[in-house]
């Protein structure tokens, strides 16, 4: 579990700083909404980018986390299940 928050949040804390890097270009009307809109935008997708290049060993522990918890789940539920037989 501690390993999908440090995941989220370092997702987070990039996309929050792509943001503000690129609010504070001075190249876009900040008064447009479609300024604000395209700034979003890239922001996701750079930050997109930049999480998949930097966050690769984060991912891989929850996806290792995740793997593990569905098989310990699939593990009582086998145990439960046969139980009642």
């Amino acid at each position: 579990m501690r390993s999908v928050l440090a995941y989220t949040a370092a997702r987070l804390a990039i996309f929050a700083a792509t943001f503000a890097v690129l609010y504070l270009l001075p190249v876009l009307d900040h008064s447009k909404p479609e300024s604000m809109l395209l700034i979003l935008a890239l922001s996701v997708i750079i930050s997109g980018v930049v999480s998949y290049v930097l966050l690769t060993g984060l991912r891989d522990a929850v996806s290792s986390a995740v793997v593990t918890g569905i098989g310990k789940r699939r593990h009582k539920f086998e145990e439960s299940r046969s139980k009642e037989d």
